[in-house]
């Protein structure tokens, strides 16, 4: 102010209109910089920003080798093993039981007696059919001696009729009682053919009174399966007296459903499990598969062979039967991880470790083997992504993070 004072006097509104022009260009200075900075900062967050949305970010991946190898398909079904023969022995007459020889879980031989009955009242039909028989027999060789004296009485009449001694009705009657007793003949070896017939019955029927196991084919020797009476009961005709079972081969029975039914096939391998015996295997071979499928359940039967020479399994046991369905040699094998369904098409991201990305490969699946899959389709080599898949598109840049390791 003493400057101004010195060099020209000013008056007070002269002074306030300076100070009103210098704030003016002051802040119209501040404004304009504000401005460019402002606009500079937009620029470049929206730079940053532009660069942020178009530079794919890194996925951080878990990563499996492809491999070759032979890879099989198998399913594994329940069932029950089943007896391979069993029949019921059943006396064929009705009677006392007087003696059973055999008990439950015994060993029958082919043959063996097991079973007896009463036999008393047989025995007094058979020695009556053989005195019928006795009588059969004598009425035959009377009928013949009065044939040979009615042969003799019309060979003498016929002389005599030669001479013309006879007549002619004493040669018709000599010729009637000859014819008559001829007849006589034939009925009485009827009888007698008859008696013999009767006697062959009744020494069957008595017999019958020894009840024994027979049957055709297989081993000589089964066990008894059930016992459904004691001695002293008084059975019937037909009635069931025990049950033998085929025990060194057994049938395994399990049910299919269409999805498998077609892989089946006649002496296919399998093995089998029990609760009986853990982690024991035991080895069986397809043997009949039924050609129609049950309407209620819509499955198919199946029955294997399986070896039993060491009598450890049983009818009944519940079993798992494994099966080989389907097996390939050199096979491209993936991780069960790797597959990726996107749109309806299944494929998997192979890995370009050089250069850090992942590639999309359609796959055509093939067999399931516990966690491996066969898949087949172009350049699927190298290494697959198992985990971070969601993370990824065709050429996104990848971290792998586990170095290939499963």
């Amino acid at each position: 102010y003493a400057y101004f004072t010195y060099i020209e006097p000013i008056s007070r509104a002269e002074k306030k209109l300076t100070f009103a022009k210098a704030a003016t260009i002051i802040l119209v200075i501040l404004v304009t910089g504000a401005g460019w900075f402002g606009i500079d900062y937009i620029t470049q967050t929206r730079d940053v920003t532009t660069r942020r949305n178009t530079t794919p970010p890194v996925a951080p991946v878990e990563v499996a080798p492809v491999v070759r190898q032979s890879i099989e398909l198998r399913r594994q079904f329940t069932g029950t093993l089943d007896a391979n023969t069993a029949f019921v022995v059943a006396a064929k007459i009705g009677g006392r039981i007087e003696e059973i020889a055999v008990d439950l879980g015994d060993t029958v031989t082919r043959g063996q007696l097991i079973a007896r009955l009463d036999h008393a009242e047989y025995e007094q039909i058979l020695n009556q059919v053989k005195a019928d028989l006795l009588v059969a027999q004598a009425n035959l060789n009377e009928a013949q001696s009065l044939m040979e004296i009615a042969q003799r009485d019309l060979d003498r009449v016929d002389i005599l009729r030669q001479r013309g001694v006879s007549s002619e009705s004493e040669s018709d009657a000599a010729q009637a009682t000859y014819l008559s007793r001829t007849a006589h003949v034939e009925v009485s070896h009827a009888q007698v053919i008859r008696a013999e017939a009767e006697l062959e019955t009744a020494r069957i029927r008595l017999r019958y009174s020894d009840v024994s196991a027979d049957w055709r084919g297989g081993d000589n020797n089964r066990s008894v399966a059930e016992r459904y009476v004691d001695e002293g009961e008084t059975v019937t005709a037909n009635q069931p007296l025990l049950k033998i079972v085929e025990l060194n081969v057994l049938t395994g029975v399990f049910y299919v459903t269409e999805r498998d039914y077609s892989r089946l096939k006649v002496g296919q391998l399998a093995q089998l499990a029990t609760d009986a015996y853990p982690g024991e295997f035991f080895e069986g071979r397809i043997q009949r598969i039924s050609p129609v499928f049950d309407e209620t359940s819509r499955q198919a039967r199946v029955e294997m062979m399986v070896d039993n020479g060491d009598l450890r399994l049983k009818p009944g046991m519940f079993i798992r039967a494994n099966v080989e369905l389907d097996r390939k040699e050199d096979a491209i094998v993936v991780p069960e991880q790797a597959l990726v369904t996107r749109d309806g098409i299944t494929g998997v991201f192979i890995v370009d470790v050089e250069g850090g990305v992942s590639t999309w490969r359609t796959v055509v699946v093939g067999i399931h083997q516990d966690d491996l899959v066969e898949v087949d389709g172009e350049g699927i080599q190298g290494s697959v992504v198992v985990l971070g898949q969601q993370l990824l598109d065709d050429g996104s840049p990848i971290l792998v993070v586990n170095n290939g390791q499963p």
